[in-house]
């Protein structure tokens, strides 16, 4: 576990909060209650009066966000979770679901999640805003904080472990540990084989909107310029030559793109958190409406670059392009 203060490779700190995920939960939240239920001594069911009504304490933790920002000392205000359930002996695992469009849910070992798992409902002293999952989520101290779920709508005790939305569909890592910097992913999504076809391939339309991970492709020369929703996460494009391209609403999060040349590329409405632009030509690029949490650009060219719309921002990088003349969010 990293200790409190302390940077794990590979991340950036802000003060900031960035949003993350979704925005607003499935329906809404008047009607917000939470089910604990599975291998529990006794099934409860809390409303939000209820749940407000328990005996809530300040914590603090260090947020370390997968897509590699951290900020120090949030303060939280909630009950830990251990105060919330009493497991049965056959009980081994805890499944958190959300109040989701996307149904997310995420799981801890039972002695993970009962020693560092807290029910929150308020952030730096107010209630927790909805983007950020209120009125309730969960949050688990010393995990990659996909492990701590928006709008948590219930918890239950399991026998046997189920791999959450995030480490079911993006392959992110189910231990989650920051401390040493490789456990944001489990393993590539493509067998060489299946790598050597996506490499030569004429047309990306099979590929569009299923995520592609962990991939070398500094030797890839792509045969179109239409790579829009290509998924292509914590992959290395490294020095690639994709000045022209229209990459919009793509995924290339935690992606190595330095040096790369995106001279008047179309990265509109893309997720880059985490993304390595260093050193990269983004002159005349289109980055409106982008996520840009954790995003680099030291050194980067960026005359000419639109930044509408654009989130998430660090401030060293914010500060950065303002000092090339970018008015970046």
């Amino acid at each position: 576990m990293t200790l409190p203060g302390t940077l794990p490779p590979g991340q950036i700190e802000t003060k900031r909060f960035p949003i993350v995920g979704e925005r607003k939960p499935s329906g809404g939240i008047d009607d917000w209650r939470l089910r604990l239920h599975g291998l529990v001594g006794e099934e409860v069911e809390l409303q939000l009066e209820e749940y407000l009504s328990l005996d809530h304490r300040e914590f603090t933790f260090d947020i370390h966000c997968v897509t590699s920002w951290s900020r120090f000392d949030s303060r939280w205000t909630g009950v830990p979770l251990s105060e919330l359930l009493v497991p049965s002996s056959e009980a081994r695992y805890v499944s958190f679901s959300a109040f989701s469009n996307r149904n997310h849910h995420t799981s801890l070992p039972l002695n993970v999640a009962m020693a560092s798992t807290w029910v929150a409902h308020e952030f730096e002293g107010i209630p927790l805003p909805v983007e950020h999952g209120g009125p309730v989520r969960v949050v688990t101290i010393g995990k990659y904080f996909y492990k701590s779920l928006k709008w948590v709508k219930s918890i239950e005790v399991l026998a046997e472990d189920r791999l959450g939305w995030w480490e079911t569909n993006s392959s992110y890592h189910n231990n989650a540990d920051p401390a040493t910097g490789d456990q944001r992913f489990t393993s590539g999504s493509l067998r060489p084989s299946q790598l050597k076809r996506f490499l030569v391939a004429g047309s990306y339309d099979k590929y569009r909107g299923k995520v592609l991970l962990g991939l070398d492709l500094r030797s890839w020369r792509p045969a179109s310029r239409d790579l829009r929703r290509l998924y292509l996460k914590n992959c290395d494009l490294g020095s690639l030559d994709l000045s022209g391209f229209d990459l919009r609403e793509s995924n290339l999060s935690l992606s190595n793109l330095v040096g790369a040349n995106l001279s008047h590329t179309n990265l509109s409405g893309s997720d880059l958190e985490g993304a390595d632009f260093t050193e990269a030509n983004l002159s005349g690029a289109d980055l409106r409406g982008t996520a840009l949490s954790a995003t680099r650009f030291d050194n980067a060219i960026v005359d000419g670059a639109r930044f509408e719309g654009a989130w998430g921002l660090v401030e060293t990088q914010q500060a950065y392009l303002a000092g090339r003349g970018v008015t970046a969010p």
